[in-house]
């Protein structure tokens, strides 16, 4: 009995199952980057290693930055041994975890098929795939960032204080790896407030739940543990430096990024026209809307935040380091795209009780949204594969300027190296898990397309049959 139940939970997962190895294949295939804050949060392992705090010995003293994921990545060295190369195996496998989370927070709010679409757009995006092959912690707190919010929604579906306040640790752990973290308090609270709507009892005990551990693990760390004291919290040096004086900020730098690195053009395109046809469809589309909105303003409150750091206050690390500061927001501009998916299904069924203008109408809508998605993931497999042969990527802020955040790829693979080819087989796998899994949507739309066909050739079809029988 349990081996059957095995094998159906297998073929279940299988769509999600060749996503993941694809992924990995084609990470694999992709050697590490490498920059100076990768050699610089190296040094900090070493120094939880040999002193048990992230002391860099570069700079005499300890590591202005939350200790959490120094810690993880020495225990795995402790394990495995100390090599950068190892270190980014970890990092890989915290992406993987994303992926996987992508995937089950958008089954929960949107269902198994946009959640499938979300982890293989977010997994092909090289906005994740360059940090997934970096020594940075940033997709470790992605991981802890995106299990929060997974544990907080099953929470808040369940009405479970006791999940809430395991979210809130995971808050916590993630608070504790990197400060961005505090950009996955915007969905966890708009989703709070959608499912507190209700009449619940006792509403505040869930927020104070969630945010106990959070305060506590600061509150020891830095005022107990490391001796720096709260005050160190507002003294980063990211919150210190500013641009250098030839730069003038431009409030775009953000977009620059999004849509000629991060996202690309078509993925872009496709979350802006996602959230515009949920609007001009509000009625068909309302058990959806408002999740579609917290995305939305999630991704908004990223940028408008972020913007206001690199523009406003003229901070030199937001502005340069957008790849890192945004990087929460990514997962969002994911679910928010792969909903194109199920609401184009919906304005196709939408087309046969429809006028002959509306008709056309829904049909043009429909191809854009078919066009856009497909775009959206073949654009992304052509940069990833053109990337994994450049020595080196640099971000820009500025497109007109040779400056932004860099990273060294030492190792590129040659345009005849066999890797090419492995990594060609694992877009193929992601590709299949995503066929096989809307396979039961494929199959009605054909249905419908064949049901249209058929009277047309009904008549010639019988005559055919009249005529075989004769003879």
């Amino acid at each position: 009995m349990n081996n059957r139940r095995i094998k159906i939970l297998l073929i279940k997962s299988l769509p999600l199952i060749c996503i993941l190895v694809g992924i990995i294949i084609v990470l694999v295939s992709i050697v590490p980057f490498t920059n100076g804050d990768t050699q610089w949060e190296f040094e900090a392992v070493l120094g939880v290693i040999k002193w048990g705090k992230p002391y860099v010995i570069t700079q005499g003293n300890m590591i202005n930055q939350p200790p959490l994921g120094f810690y993880t990545e020495a225990i795995f060295f402790r394990i495995f041994g100390v090599t950068l190369e190892n270190g980014v195996v970890l990092v890989t496998l915290f992406g993987l975890g994303c992926i996987i989370l992508v995937y089950g927070i958008g089954n929960l709010l949107y269902g198994k098929l946009t959640g499938l679409l979300a982890a293989a757009i977010f997994a092909l995006t090289p906005w994740f795939v360059i940090l997934s092959r970096s020594f940075l912690i940033d997709t470790q707190c992605l991981f802890l960032s995106l299990f929060s919010i997974f544990l907080g929604i099953l929470a808040l579906q369940k009405d479970s204080i006791k999940l809430f306040i395991v979210s809130g640790i995971f808050f916590a752990a993630a608070f504790l790896t990197k400060f961005y973290a505090i950009f996955s308090l915007i969905p966890i609270f708009l989703l709070y407030v959608y499912y507190e709507s209700n009449d619940r009892k006792n509403k505040g005990r869930y927020l104070g739940a969630f945010l106990i551990p959070s305060i506590l693990s600061v509150f020891l760390w830095y005022q107990f543990i490391s001796g720096q004291g709260l005050g160190s919290l507002f003294q980063h040096k990211d919150f210190i430096n500013l641009n250098p004086s030839y730069i003038e900020p431009s409030i775009f730098f953000v977009g620059n990024f999004v849509l000629n690195y991060g996202l690309g053009g078509f993925l872009t395109l496709a979350t802006i026209f996602s959230f515009a046809i949920c609007i001009f469809y509000r009625k068909l589309f309302s058990k959806i809307c408002l999740f579609d909105l917290i995305c939305l303003i999630t991704i908004i409150s990223v940028v408008v935040i972020n913007t206001a750091l690199g523009v406003i206050l003229n901070l030199k690390a937001p502005y340069y380091n957008v790849v890192k500061y945004a990087y929460q927001a990514l997962p969002f501009f994911s679910l928010l795209a792969a909903t194109l998916l199920i609401k184009c299904f919906l304005i196709f069924n939408l087309i046969k009780s429809s006028t002959k203008i509306l008709r056309f109408i829904h049909a043009f809508i429909l191809s854009i949204g078919i066009i856009l998605l497909a775009g959206s993931i073949l654009s992304n497999i052509y940069r990833l594969h053109v990337i994994s042969m450049w020595p080196s990527i640099l971000f820009r802020f500025d497109m007109n300027l040779d400056a932004g955040y860099f990273f060294f790829h030492n190792n590129p693979i040659e345009i005849y190296h066999p890797l090419l080819k492995l990594q060609c087989f694992g877009f193929m796998l992601v590709l299949s898990g995503l066929i096989i899994g809307s396979i039961d949507k494929i199959k009605i739309f054909l249905n419908i397309v064949i049901a249209k066909i058929k009277p047309k050739h009904a008549i010639s079809v019988e005559l055919l049959k009249d005529k075989t029988n004769k003879t």
